[in-house]
């Protein structure tokens, strides 16, 4: 989109078309496919500039967090945001058709590496396409292989160049099929969730000290929060009649805001609904006990120092096809790297309002499980750091080596013809004013 500009304030940046005569510079194309990934993709953004000097320019498919470090997505994320069969098939069409645009913009762009960022049943589909264009494949986010189809491991060393891991066990399931893989630890370690203002938050919402606070997590996808809403709102309901003064706070994608605030007006307890990663994490700190649907947000709470209850339930079809299939004691990553129920899972039939209830009230009631719960957690996000740099430099730094190498593929694909006489269409540079 050449002469378009556009302006990101928080890095006082501007991004502009690269203009270099002659030659371009390197590209690296990202793909990310729901709000964690683009968390991620903006971070590991972010280094990639510290590390190269604002020399790389960048293209792919994101959400806002990447396009304030100046990616232009290629279409908007959202629509990869789908989770389970029964959710997918509807879609099917269109994903299938933005698979194939994806994989051809990249073949056409010729970018230096491709880095997908979790999201595998898209971004697998994509970089399969891509085999014997000898273009390097980095994946980012490793797919839950000791949890369940562990001969996905097999089956991503044929075609991936090198996989980035966030948990200290996960290398050897890939290393075994001869996938180079690193861990550089946990994005979560990179976010501010521990360093909340939980006063300030209770002052600014006129919630008063001494009420119990609810912090109610219900997910970002739209069909989670559509499954998962009602059933947090009877879990209010019923512990409203048992701790008076009750009150609740939901943080909220800014994409389901409106339709949670609407929701909530009238659960039986009063409700603030926010969002926004600051007001998020001032939130953790001021909640007493957190409802979390399953997710990454239970290792935030868990930096946060929060306690919580875990919930979820599946699509009746996902979820009779997720009891066949998932080979783990626990979905919580606190309790799985500890390897002990220290956090509460309420899932499919158990996430029922007067479980929930139940859960949640031990928890108000008993500042010693508080206590014991925050203690244990602190110790399982001891083990997701590999050393003093954060996860995403440790990234940057292995999607750089792969710039200029050769794909463990070869092929007669894309790399091989000459770099292009003009710059990338799809290619951002960012500069300083």
């Amino acid at each position: 989109m050449p002469g378009i500009t556009s302006t990101t304030p928080r890095l006082d940046r501007r991004v502009v078309p690269t203009a270099e005569a002659g030659r371009r510079r390197p590209l690296i194309f990202l793909i990310a496919g729901e709000p964690s990934g683009d968390a991620i993709g903006a971070r590991l953004m972010a280094a990639i500039h510290e590390r190269a000097g604002g020399t790389v320019d960048f293209a792919g498919v994101g959400g806002a967090a990447m396009a304030e470090q100046g990616l232009a997505s290629l279409f908007p994320m959202e629509e990869l945001s789908l989770m389970g069969a029964a959710e997918l098939l509807p879609h099917l069409p269109r994903l299938l058709n933005r698979i194939r645009t994806t994989a051809a913009t990249i073949r056409s762009s010729r970018p230096d590496v491709v880095v997908s960022i979790d999201a595998p049943g898209f971004c697998f589909r994509v970089e399969k396409r891509l085999q014997g264009a000898g273009i390097p494949l980095v994946h980012y986010v490793a797919p839950q292989v000791w949890a369940w189809k562990p001969g996905r491991a097999r089956e991503i060393a044929r075609f991936l160049d090198h996989l980035l891991v966030l948990l200290p066990f996960e290398p050897p399931y890939f290393q075994a099929e001869g996938l180079p893989c690193t861990f550089v630890g946990h994005p979560v370690l990179e976010t501010a969730a521990a360093s909340g203002d939980g006063a300030g938050f209770r002052r600014r919402h006129a919630i008063p000290s001494e009420a119990p606070l609810l912090c109610v997590l219900p997910g970002s996808r739209r069909g989670e929060v559509r499954r998962l809403l009602p059933v947090f709102a009877g879990a209010l309901s019923r512990l409203a009649a048992t701790h008076p003064g009750l009150r609740a706070v939901v943080p909220a994608v800014p994409a389901l805001q409106a339709e949670i605030a609407a929701l909530a007006a009238a659960w039986a307890v009063p409700t603030v609904v926010i969002s926004g990663d600051g007001g998020r994490y001032d939130a953790f700190a001021a909640a007493d006990v957190a409802l979390a649907a399953s997710g990454t947000v239970a290792l935030e709470l868990a930096m946060a120092g929060t306690p919580m209850v875990i919930a979820y339930r599946l699509n009746p079809v996902t979820g009779w096809l997720a009891r066949r299939v998932l080979k783990i004691p626990y979905v919580n990553l606190i309790n799985l790297i500890l390897g002990r129920g220290v956090v509460p899972e309420l899932l499919q039939q158990d996430c029922h309002p007067d479980r929930l209830a139940e859960a949640i009230g031990r928890l108000l009631d008993d500042e010693g499980a508080r206590r014991e719960q925050a203690q244990a957690a602190r110790q399982a996000l001891d083990s997701l750091s590999p050393g003093d740099a954060p996860p995403s430099r440790r990234a940057a730094d292995v999607v750089l080596a792969h710039m200029g190498r050769p794909s463990r593929f070869p092929g007669n694909g894309a790399r091989s013809l000459p770099p292009p006489a003009e710059p990338h269409a799809l290619a951002w540079k960012t500069t300083r004013p």
